[in-house]
């Protein structure tokens, strides 16, 4: 009668022979698990951070920005003081408003502070409207209102407030602007489609010519529109802009940096898959490698099979069930592992968390084809085996 070896019965042997040498299963099942982790957690917190962009480029998709082409590092010719009113008539925008850079004005925390130590910011004069139509809401006080016309009071962009040092608002706080105390009113949200603002110190146009004698002309202006009439604004934002046509300007759709973001990303995606592969690749020759080990040390139990019949087959398929089940033990913890390391990541980052439903299953199938092919050399190896051979060896 020809014996024959059921498949509860071959994964009852292949676990008998893992749970026989737990420690060197443990390492072997870690190093899979390392390298799938590694694969789960790059594709999640790759898709958690696309996540976060993608809603980001909903909200900002709409915005967009008129400067003069002739600028310079941001400072640029002054445009005309109607623009902001005449932009503000086409029908499809919805809010509008301006900025005016006050030049040769630094940013300090006190006159202990050198005035060449600038930090990179500037001091922008603005509308109250800069808040709604940029989405930049205050994160501490208010906004500048009516009484900030009159009144030297300062609104700090994010990055702005982090290199001065100022975390809370609770006692009256004061910044110098060039030679003058303002008060700071408030503190912005990060402005991600507007950086210029983050590392700006915000004062009403009013105060911007009492004190510094900046005119009223903006640098840049900043428009939402309807979101499906953004092409047709755009096209007439330079006529309207400048009727008389003696000055170019300069008409950008700032979401656009977040596209390049999401696909720069993409990019670093696709390096850290391929060294989370060899990473896997590294772990199964260790299978392997840990396989070939274990038949030399079992030849005695392999040639007893045989001797009481076992066919080549069934002794081939007892190893490469240990090795496919090291394997996927190992991509189960690595999955959870990734899972837990996308969680942490999306939550420090302040970003929703989304894990692609391919990620697990990529890390799974993975984790069970390294261990196949890992281990078919030595399970063809036990399987050559000669059965007086093997008892010799006892």
């Amino acid at each position: 009668m020809a014996a024959r070896l059921r498949l509860p019965d071959a994964i009852t042997l292949a676990t008998a022979g893992l749970r026989a040498r737990r420690i060197r299963s443990a390492l072997s099942a870690l190093g899979i698990a390392i390298a799938v982790a590694a694969v789960v957690a790059v594709l999640g917190i790759a898709q958690s951070a696309k996540a976060d962009l993608l809603t980001q480029l909903g909200e900002q998709g709409n915005l967009l920005t008129v400067a003069s082409a002739e600028s310079v590092n941001g400072r640029g010719i002054p445009l005309p003081a109607t623009a902001e009113p005449m932009i503000a008539r086409i029908p499809p925008v919805r809010t509008v408003t301006a900025v005016a850079t006050v030049e040769n004005v630094t940013v300090r925390r006190s006159r202990a502070i050198p005035a060449v130590q600038t930090g990179g910011m500037n001091v922008l004069a603005t509308r109250p409207s800069l808040p709604a139509t940029l989405s930049a809401p205050p994160l501490l006080g208010h906004f500048l209102d009516a009484t900030a016309e009159h009144y030297p009071m300062t609104v700090l962009g994010f990055e702005a407030a982090k290199i001065l040092g100022i975390g809370s608002l609770e006692t009256p706080t004061q910044v110098l602007l060039g030679d003058h105390y303002f008060t700071v009113a408030g503190v912005l949200a990060p402005v991600t489609v507007a950086p210029e603002i983050d590392l700006a110190a915000l004062i009403s146009f009013g105060q911007a010519e009492q004190v510094f004698g900046r005119t009223a002309e903006p640098t840049r202006i900043y428009l939402r529109a309807d979101p499906d009439q953004v092409a047709v604004v755009a096209a007439v934002l330079t006529a309207t802009t400048m009727p008389d046509g003696r000055n170019d300007v300069q008409i950008r759709r700032p979401s656009d940096l977040l596209v390049a973001r999401i696909a720069a990303k993409g990019a670093f995606v696709g390096l850290f898959l391929g060294l989370g592969g060899i990473a896997l690749l590294i772990a199964g020759v260790g299978i392997a490698n840990i396989m070939v080990i274990s038949v030399l040390e079992r030849r005695g139990e392999i040639g007893l099979r045989r001797a009481l019949g076992a066919r080549r087959r069934h002794v081939a398929l007892q190893f490469l069930l240990e090795s496919t089940l090291l394997a996927v033990l190992g991509g189960v913890l690595g999955v959870g592992l990734g899972l837990l390391a996308t969680a942490v990541a999306a939550r420090l980052g302040g970003n929703p968390l989304a894990v692609p439903v391919a990620a697990p299953a990529a890390g799974l199938g993975a984790a069970l084809l390294v261990g196949a092919l890992a281990g078919l050399y030595p399970a063809a190896r036990a399987a050559r085996l000669s059965p007086v051979e093997a008892l010799r060896s006892r």
